[in-house]
Parts: structure tokens; sequence; C-alpha cells
């Protein structure tokens, strides 16, 4: 899984901010923030970091996704 930034025009067409190369159909999520992203560039993302990593970078997380890591 990889999160790649990416706006939304008023037409619903989505542009990615940068090239994505894939080998098949893939599927995606796509959430919409309330705000302009001309106003706060990527500073939800900052702002999010450390209480998404304080819950991800714990040796539960790590055991609970070891499986999908060795399917690849």
């Amino acid at each position: 899984m990889r999160t790649i930034e990416a706006t939304i025009n008023e037409k619903g067409i989505v542009h990615l901010a940068e090239p994505v190369s894939i080998p098949t159909l893939r599927r995606a999520l796509v959430t919409i923030l309330d705000e302009d992203p001309a106003v706060h560039p990527n500073e939800t993302a900052l702002l999010t970091e450390a209480a998404v990593a304080e819950g991800w970078n714990r040796s539960e997380e790590d055991a609970a996704w070891a499986p999908l890591q060795q399917a690849r």
C-alpha cells in the first residue's frame, strides 16, 4: 500500500501529485479533506505524522502485519 497526495477539482477529476506506475488494475481509497490545498499544503500530514507513528510503530502492529509482509 502507498499513499499518494492528490487534488480533486470541482468536476471530480483527480490529479495525482506524482506519477504512479502499477502492474495491473488496483483499487484505491480517496479521502476528501475539508480544506483548500493552496491554503494548507501538507499541513495536515505534518500535524498527524506523530500521532499516526505512535499507533503504528509498536511491536503489536508488526506482529499483526507480519503475515501480509511474508505474502509478498
